[in-house]
């Protein structure tokens, strides 16, 4: 088999590693650390029209070329249909993400400083460029390549009739209606030209449409001074904002990100980069006037499972309060007949999604650790209401099947709970009936509920006497004695019939604040997911030794959803697991340490997928390729929590 030339080899190693940053509008920046797109999520800047959601890639890339002494060096990077063209991360000798995205590129005599950031709370991208050359005969241009697009469709250049006009200096594109503007102390010439043929190398591997053709307006181009240029290039939807001074926005933005860090202290690297990361999921919800949680970047909107498993990690641990107090408030004011959407539209004006049954468990689980970190009575009292609702409908019953059995336990429709992929109209894991963490789920619900009620004077016996009923079924009931661990799924219509599989949903009945297992039994569900499912990235999906097990998350649509919940590792039970085995062997100086260590090995990680932060999933099989989102949400939350745990001891 011949090797792969080297400038191929750099190109594939390049793509394979992608920065991201956010506005707190659901909007971001993103590429890889060599600039060539790879998805059509991918771009300088995708604005969120409607936070946090309607969101349009704008400006999907700047070509930047250096002129020096009449030859020119091409610092872009893209792919075209059997082409790479041009070659620009030839030129690249560094890349960091501190403070911001930083490329540092190097050619013909000349050193250009890249640096992207965005303005927070507005749909504004700037790219400064720092050059020095040893000659004064150079010349630097930027060629924009623009669309106004849904971030989810790539489109071609019929679809689309720009226009573009100045006013007061600033370049101003239009798309009928639509509009962004760009700004660049550069002279400006505008000849236009179309690109066509992109292609999106992550797209094209998951099966997706993967190319389009992009718009350049013209080019902005200035001579290079032999030291202290400074070019600063804006572009902002609908308009840039008035009066702006970009070294005043730059120090705003690297002092609110210092403000992120000063609650956990930034001396521990490993900290900081999840705190930071932390900060991109925390997103206005313009619907409600409050704030929300993006589940992951870049496709995924606010999803209510997600929010509130994420919410210990991405706003308690790391004080911020009131953050917590407006995620929670976002999504009770959608509680319907007991549950909390799972997900909300990527369109205002649609419909709030309530396909499931964990949400609003979830939910409860949420208060209580808002509640043990800050005793806020008066937050309790006002959302109680609420929760009131939730427990009471879950008891009676509501919508998709959701209700309470004789034996206490709650029994669901098809497709509810996290492990949901469907093909079609097959449901890849059906765990229809009565699933194993739904009820651990219930229990710790009910006594998170008996707790708050106590602290804000309500009545709350009859939940702590159905508490108890629930403890003594659910050892009866899924204790799984030939396995030494939990049945997965109990189905209602045959309760002798029982879901055997080995997966990680058993994990919450020991790891929760109130856990539903006794600890003799705990033990033993411990050493099972630690048999068959720990990997350094996470627990996997399914056990190995199971037929159904799928070890590679990779191909079209269907192949990934036949794996996702089928062995594929999830880093968010990574946290859970940990809390479970401090409770089992104890929270000795001796365990903490060993699961600092575990939590650790995410170190690497920092830099081989998305930077600074952790993907959606890893491979079950080694080496446990990382896929899916390149920053999760849940992934980032509960490592986070999970360290600050073992390195605090028992959380609040």
């Amino acid at each position: 088999m011949p090797l792969i030339p080297e400038h191929e080899q750099s190109y594939k190693n390049g793509i394979s590693r992608e920065w991201i940053v956010t506005n707190g509008l659901g909007g971001y920046a993103s590429s890889t650390i060599i600039g060539a797109n790879t998805r059509k999520y991918h771009g300088l800047l995708v604005a969120s029209l409607n936070s946090p959601v309607e969101r349009k890639v704008i400006l999907s890339n700047l070509d930047e070329e250096l002129e020096v002494r009449g030859k020119t060096y091409r610092l872009a990077t893209h792919k075209y249909p059997k082409t790479i063209h041009p070659e620009g991360f030839l030129y690249l000798e560094n890349y960091s993400t501190d403070p911001v995205p930083t490329f540092d590129y190097s050619t013909g005599g000349v050193k250009l400083k890249k640096q992207v950031f965005m303005l927070h709370g507005l749909n504004t991208t700037i790219i400064r460029y720092h050059i020095s050359a040893e000659t004064s005969n150079t010349i630097f241009r930027i060629f924009p390549l623009v669309t106004y697009r849904d971030f989810h469709h790539v489109k071609r250049s019929k679809n689309f009739q720009f226009r573009q006009s100045t006013r007061d200096g600033k370049l101003v594109i239009r798309n009928g209606e639509e509009k962004f503007e760009m700004f660049c102390k550069m002279e400006y010439n505008p000849k236009s030209y179309w690109y066509y043929n992109f292609e999106y190398d992550m797209d094209r591997k998951r099966g997706l449409a993967f190319q389009e053709d992009l718009f350049n307006p013209g080019y902005f181009e200035t001579p290079v001074h032999c030291s202290g240029n400074i070019f600063d290039f804006v572009v902002s939807t609908p308009e840039i904002p008035s009066n702006i001074d970009v070294e005043e926005e730059f120090q705003k933005e690297l002092s609110r990100r210092r403000g992120l860090c000063s609650p956990v202290g930034t001396a521990n690297p490993f900290v900081k980069k999840l705190v930071l990361s932390a900060d991109s999921f925390i997103v206005e919800r313009k619907s409600t006037s409050s704030e929300s949680v993006i589940a992951g970047y870049h496709w995924f909107a606010d999803w209510g499972r997600d929010a509130m498993i994420s919410l210990e990690g991405l706003t308690l641990v790391t004080g911020r309060y009131d953050k917590a107090r407006q995620i929670l408030s976002t999504f009770s004011k959608y509680c319907f007949k007991g549950l909390i959407p799972n997900y909300f539209p990527d369109r205002q004006d649609g419909d709030a999604g309530y396909n499931t049954v964990d949400a609003s468990l979830w939910f409860v689980h949420a208060v209580g650790r808002y509640f043990a970190y800050t005793k806020d009575q008066a937050f309790v009292s006002n959302i109680w209401p609420v929760i009131s609702d939730i427990i009471e409908n879950y008891r009676k019953g509501t919508i998709n099947n959701i209700h309470m059995d004789s034996d206490g336990l709650i029994t669901h429709g098809p497709q509810l709970t996290w492990m949901d992929a469907k093909i079609g109209s097959l449901n890849v894991t059906p765990r229809e009936g009565k699933a194993c963490e739904i009820n651990a789920l219930w229990y710790n619900a009910l006594c998170t509920v008996t707790w708050l009620a106590k602290s804000i004077d309500v009545p709350s016996s009859d939940y702590k006497q159905l508490a108890h009923q629930i403890k003594e079924n659910f050892a009866k009931k899924y204790w799984n004695a030939d396995k030494l661990c939990l049945y997965d799924c109990i189905f209602p219509e045959n309760p002798e019939i029982k879901d055997a599989s080995v997966r990680p949903n058993q994990i919450f009945a020991i790891s929760l604040p109130f856990p539903v297992l006794s600890e003799d039994k705990a033990f033993y569900v411990l050493q099972k997911v630690a048999e068959d499912l720990f990997t350094p990235y996470g627990l996997r999906t399914l056990s190995k030794a199971d037929s159904k097990y799928v070890g590679k998350y990779e191909g079209d649509a269907v192949s990934r959803d036949k794996a996702y919940h089928n062995g594929t590792v999830w880093p968010w039970l990574f946290g859970f697991f940990i809390s479970g085995y401090l409770k089992v062997h104890g929270n000795s100086e001796n365990n903490r340490q060993y699961c600092r260590t575990l939590l650790l090995r995410f170190t690497g990680h920092f830099n081989e997928a998305g930077i600074g932060t952790v993907s959606e999933v890893f491979d079950g099989d080694p080496p446990h390729n990382p896929g899916g989102c390149i920053s999760q949400a849940w992934s980032v939350a509960e490592i986070l929590r999970a360290y600050a745990e073992v390195m605090t001891g028992t959380p609040p």
